[in-house]
């Protein structure tokens, strides 16, 4: 038995030519680097001219009306006070939506994977139905669930809590006799709540729905890391007198930190291409206070009229997306063991 090289050159031959395997390996990428360039690197270096240009509508762009003016989009962007506001709102929508989303998921996955929990197999199955709807679907009954009238179902929640706080003032007047005391002010909420009228409750209502819709795909791949942390180690902590919460912070967090880590930087991401939740709620108000970079750049682009800042606006966004995903995953170690050659 005769072993090849892995550089070793294996002759083929099509129609009477010679024909080797590197020849063959580029042959069977090639239709994927295609579509790859088709699908993907087209479109995006195309952006990258329309934001070089004036264009202002379609028009100028499929009729050739548009031209090159260099990067004057840019600095007309840079010097935007709405970017800004529109970058850092989306940054602290990204940042406060993945703490949730890591913290809910971290947790239901370990219920979910505790030994003493019945039914897990089922509890699995309904925790990840949400995947199964359509995002507008879903999207839409959250904005619904965050309506101002009196009887929506965060307003009804809101007059439960002023209730319960009265209760108890209640309950504590009737046992204190030489006094009368009643619920204080400030522990009580207005109702009815404009949820999608303030900023900071618009911007709640943004991050809740947000986590609702991603928690699902955190939970299946903490719940498949769980599975991969060997019993031996916590068998090991038990013998030497660890409790629950230690044993979690040395053996199950470590264990779990480099996937935990992979799906927080997806789900980072997609919540930084978030559209269809501030578009549906409010687009993005109130007074475009609550514009994530993409409602920003279509707003530019359908509502102004500006191709070519829109597609400043996009060719920035893809550039601060790209440099997020690059320092994660390089000092987040996840290409450890890689091998260069690869």
């Amino acid at each position: 038995m005769s072993f090849l090289r892995s550089d070793e050159r294996l002759p083929y031959a099509i129609d009477g030519l010679p024909f080797e395997r590197r020849d063959w390996a580029l042959l069977l990428v090639l239709p994927g680097i295609l579509l790859f360039s088709a699908f993907m690197l087209y479109p995006i270096f195309y952006l990258v001219y329309i934001s070089l240009t004036d264009a202002t509508h379609a028009g100028t762009i499929i009729g050739g009306g548009s031209e090159l003016i260099g990067f004057d989009n840019y600095v007309e962007l840079f010097g935007d006070s709405q970017f800004w506001t529109s970058m850092g709102i989306t940054w602290l929508f990204v940042a406060v939506a993945l703490v949730i989303k890591v913290f809910l998921a971290t947790g239901i996955a370990l219920v979910l994977n505790h030994a003493r929990v019945m039914g897990k197999r089922h509890m699995r199955a309904a925790v990840i139905v949400p995947l199964g709807f359509p995002p507008i679907f879903t999207i839409t009954v959250w904005r619904g669930m965050f309506s101002s009238a009196r009887f929506g179902v965060f307003n009804v929640f809101a007059s439960y809590y002023n209730d319960v706080v009265r209760s108890v003032a209640g309950v504590v007047d009737s046992i204190v006799v030489w006094t009368s005391i009643s619920a204080p002010e400030f522990l009580l909420v207005s109702v009815p709540i404009g949820w999608l009228s303030g900023r900071w409750t618009a911007f709640f209502a943004y991050v809740v729905t947000e986590a609702w819709l991603a928690y699902p795909f955190m939970v299946i791949i903490i719940v498949s890391a769980l599975q991969d942390v060997p019993t031996e180690l916590h068998d090991a902590a038990k013998v030497d007198g660890a409790g629950y919460f230690h044993r979690f912070l040395t053996v199950t967090l470590p264990a779990i930190k480099r996937p935990v880590l992979f799906a927080s930087i997806l789900t980072a991401a997609t919540s930084f291409q978030q559209f269809l939740v501030p578009w549906v709620f409010n687009e993005g108000g109130p007074a475009r206070q609550n514009e994530l970079i993409l409602v920003y750049g279509y707003r530019e682009a359908i509502s102004f009229q500006q191709y070519g800042i829109a597609s400043a606006i996009m060719v920035t966004a893809i550039a601060f997306i790209g440099m997020f995903m690059w320092l994660s995953v390089k000092y987040g170690n996840l290409a450890e063991g890689v091998q260069e050659d690869q």
